[in-house]
């Protein structure tokens, strides 16, 4: 899946990822390769992103998650 983390200020990650872990407002969300599509809020906490055998986190405020077609897009608040 292809990933992008962006904030106002930048672009945190932007890649491939096997699975990606939000903070949802309900709750975490993960989200794995042919996901359904999904528009979700989130709130402050830690999306954690697995890439080869590697694990990637990083702490946003919130804001919102969008997924599509084998694409994540966090825009971080």
């Amino acid at each position: 899946m292809e990933v992008q983390i962006i904030t106002p200020d930048s672009t945190l990650f932007n890649g491939e990822a096997t699975l990606v872990v939000v903070p949802g407002i309900d709750g975490q969300i993960g989200i794995l390769n042919n996901h359904a599509p999904l528009v979700s809020s989130l709130v402050k906490g830690v999306v954690k992103v697995k890439h080869n055998d590697k694990e990637d986190l990083f702490d946003i405020p919130g804001g919102v998650v969008e997924v599509s077609s084998n694409k994540i897009t966090v825009l971080a608040s």
